[in-house]
Order: structure tokens, then sequence, then C-alpha cells
């Protein structure tokens, strides 16, 4: 049975002192944990987390990732360099990142290719605006987000973790329930099956508000095969609380 994997997205929050201080909380708490556990940080604090969690059984995901391998790119981190920095993991396709920095469906299927020719895995994330809800397009959004990854990595796509993340549910308190996040994910695992024969070894992780309350009721769903974790993951007992539920 596959592990499930609970991952923190510490977003642009963090300092040298705070980082030490969350990181070293978790490590103490995470006990014999069952399932996986890793937190994506802000590119400056790679190296530093990466030394903290050190032994620990948690591992360290980057934010983004350039579409770029190397050149006149100011500003960019190429996943070469992810790589480098022993950067298991790197979210791509965050709707933060498609609604303030325009990114496409092309562009976030380019930057898991790259990423998964460092040896870097890419957690693609796709999700529905509350418009697209209510106007009953939920199925058809998060399809097209992911048919983009397919179409660009369809040889090596049982390589990439995949993130529903309704865009309503982020950093709003509200969550889809059990019921409506398993929908989503089931309509994925189907996507994926068509697409390779090894479906069922890609992890599908819900990311929307998920808490303490929710976690394991949502952990417990057949699709659910984890956690991308906004704010509760900035507070140590509560991300715990998370990665207790899992398995």
């Amino acid at each position: 049975m596959k592990k499930q994997l609970i991952a923190g997205n510490w977003k642009m929050n963090g300092s040298l002192v705070t980082n030490e201080a969350l990181v070293n909380a978790l490590a103490a708490g995470v006990g014999s944990a069952q399932c996986q556990i890793a937190v994506c940080v802000p590119s400056p604090y790679l190296a530093q987390v990466r030394g903290l969690v050190s032994g620990t059984g948690i591992d360290v995901g980057a934010q983004d990732v350039s579409v770029h391998e190397s050149g006149a790119y100011t500003g960019e981190v190429s996943a070469g360099m992810l790589r480098d920095f022993g950067v298991r993991y790197c979210l791509v396709g965050h709707s933060e990142r498609r609604q303030y920095h325009g990114e496409t469906d092309a562009v976030v299927a380019d930057k898991a290719q790259r990423a998964l020719a460092a040896g870097v895995t890419p957690i693609v994330c796709v999700g529905e605006t509350l418009a697209e809800r209510e106007t009953g397009r939920t199925e058809e959004v998060v399809k097209r987000q992911l048919a983009a990854v397919v179409h660009t990595n369809g040889h090596c796509i049982s390589e990439i973790v995949v993130a529903y993340e309704p865009v309503w549910a982020i950093g709003t308190g509200k969550t889809a329930s059990p019921e409506e996040a398993q929908q989503v994910h089931a309509v994925l695992r189907a996507q994926l099956r068509a697409a390779t024969p090894k479906a069922d070894r890609v992890l599908i992780l819900y990311g929307g508000s998920m808490n303490a309350a929710n976690a394991a009721q949502l952990l417990s769903q057949p699709d659910i095969d984890g956690g991308l974790v906004g704010g509760a993951s900035l507070k140590p007992a509560d991300f715990l609380s998370i990665i207790a539920a899992a398995h």
C-alpha cells in the first residue's frame, strides 16, 4: 500500500529564526509517522531547511521552478539548481502562480517537464475557481489543466504528484466536503488511468484549507492520497495533527 504524502506549503513566509523553531518542533513531534512528509519553502531557505531536516525523514520541496534550463533569465531558479540543494519536490502551477503570474496550462506542463528531467518530483496543482464551480465547470477545468501536463510528459506521467486545490477553498477557511473532494479526485484518477497503466501509483493530494479538524475525514477517501497544506503547515501542532491522521 502506498504511503500518503503530507506536504506543507509555507508560501512567502518564514525567517531564519522562525524556520528553525518550526522545523525543530516538527522533527521532535513527528515520531514514527506512517506517511511521507515534505515542506515546500521559499527558495532562499532551501539550504537552511535542508540542513535542519537532515535525518528526520522530512523532505524538502520548492515552490516554483523555471521553464528554462539555464541562461539570461534574471531571478529565475532552474530545476538543476533545486536538485543541487537536495530538493525532492517542487510545486508547479499553484493557483497563486496561475492567478498572479499568468502561468498558463502550457507553462505549467513545461515546468513539470523541467523538474522531472532534473530528478525533482513536480507536485502539479489543479483546481477551479468559485465561478467555475458554480457554473458546473469543475470537471472540465481540472481535466484541461491535467491534460496539458499529460500531453507534455506522457511517457513519465506516473512520476508526478497531483494536488487538487479548489481555488475557492485556499486560505478562505472553506473546504470541499470529503465527498466533493473525492468526486474530483476520482475524475483525476480516471484521467491518469487513461494515460498510463501506472496511474494508481500517482499520489493525488487535496489542498484547500486542510486542517487538524478535517484532515482525517478527507484522508479517509479512497482517491485522496495526502494533503497539500497551507496555513496549518506553519503551526507545528496543527501540521503534526494532520500528519498523525495520514497513513
